[in-house]
């Protein structure tokens, strides 16, 4: 078949790789209808390239139809239209249980102590091969596969299994209150999602910021207040100036280690990633850094006593935080990989109604198919041809 496939810092390609097997009796093999580029898809071409191995399958948000089942699967047949989570849970597990399922004890990669395995995503979670392919072994399948009706195009249901839900508990997790100011730092896909999960969820105002008139203009036309930061000077004063100097009451970070403005450790990111992967890999464990600004800005523009929520990735072992000024202002801060099936049935409930809520089927801006995903992915990257979303049909 053929599969997106990793062969080198900055260099995918789209290459024939062995079609998956059933290996376990919970597995079902999947065809792959639609697969979408992620913002976390890129950490892979630099950040997190010394945990990588060349011919590595990637890509963790796709649906498709059943092909396969094992014998234990009794909840899904051939044939049903399925979109797969990117964590990959067992539903019976302690942390499964707690609505933890990115901490499945399960699936767990206790070799590097990371949470559950993810689909397409590097030696730490388990270089389990990816949905950017025209077939796609899921495991744990008892559990992890969403079924969704036929009735609609995938893209009603792609972002179920990665974005949406990202997007969503982005959100709860800043315990936002009914009328209060919510302000998304950064406007890419999750970005938009979460101002859009921000409304379904009571904010009275959401405030977004980014760089690129493209995502501005998506975000506004979505009721969203607007800083364009290649034009403010300061951001969190601009959203002071918006909240009576107080502050937005939460404050969702959806940009990650990659966020503009942090040039010395861009610096530093770069100069690691060129060494042997395994003295990359070593620094990047222990030494290793993110850039920040996009995280100090979240700091800076939520009000004392208020909630930062990161759902963007951060990966730094080393990274400086002011915990002085965290604790003056009395800042909450939670994060985490998304637990996709705790929010799932709510949102799949949302998206069966005949209104599109969270406009998911206008989020791409560029579908192409699977044998043009280099070019895609450095389309992505650049923000060229103003694109924010990416799908892609194998």
């Amino acid at each position: 078949m053929r599969a997106l496939t990793w062969q080198g810092r900055g260099d995918v390609r789209v290459t024939d790789v062995v079609d998956p097997r059933l290996e376990e009796p919970t597995d079902i093999i999947v065809k792959v209808t639609s697969t979408a580029i992620c913002g976390s898809d890129l950490h892979l071409y630099g950040p997190l390239t010394p945990f990588m191995t060349k011919g590595d399958v990637l890509g963790h948000e796709f649906m498709g139809t059943v092909e396969e089942v094992g014998s234990d699967i009794t909840s899904l047949q051939v044939g049903d239209r399925v979109v797969v989570p990117f964590n990959i849970s067992c539903g019976r597990c302690f942390m499964c249980d707690h609505g933890l399922q990115s901490q499945c004890e399960t699936t767990q990669v206790t070799e590097f102590q990371s949470g559950a395995a993810l689909f397409g995503y590097t030696s730490l979670y388990g270089q389990v091969p990816g949905g950017q392919a025209q077939y796609v072994r899921v495991p744990q399948a008892q559990y992890g596969p969403i079924a969704v009706p036929h009735d609609r195009p995938d893209e009603r249901w792609l972002y179920l299994s990665d974005i949406l839900p990202t997007a969503w508990q982005g959100v709860a997790y800043t315990d936002l209150e009914p009328g209060e100011t919510i302000a998304v730092i950064g406007l890419g896909p999750v970005g938009q999602l979460a101002t859009r999960c921000a409304v379904q969820q009571g904010a009275g105002r959401v405030i977004g910021v980014d760089l690129q008139p493209e995502r501005l203009a998506m975000a506004a036309a979505h009721g969203v207040e607007t800083i364009d930061g290649s034009q403010v000077g300061d951001v969190p004063a601009a959203v002071m100036d918006l909240t009576s100097g107080r502050g937005a009451d939460r404050v969702v970070d959806a940009v990650g280690m990659e966020a503009h403005g942090s040039t010395a450790a861009k610096v530093a990111v770069d100069t690691v990633t060129t060494l042997p992967r395994p003295l990359a890999a070593l620094l990047s464990r222990t030494i290793g850094v993110d850039r920040l600004a996009a995280m100090e800005t979240a700091f800076a523009a939520v009000r004392r006593g208020g909630t930062v929520s990161l759902s963007g990735v951060y990966g730094g072992a080393a990274d400086p935080l002011n915990l002085m000024r965290l604790f003056d202002r009395q800042t909450t801060l939670r994060m985490g990989q998304a637990n996709v099936r705790r929010w799932s049935d709510q949102l799949v409930a949302l998206l069966s109604q005949d209104e599109d809520v969270f406009d998911v089927e206008g989020l791409a801006t560029h579908r192409l198919p699977l044998e043009e995903a280099p070019s895609a992915y450095e389309m992505f990257r650049n923000k060229d041809d103003g694109c924010i979303k990416v799908v892609l049909q194998p």
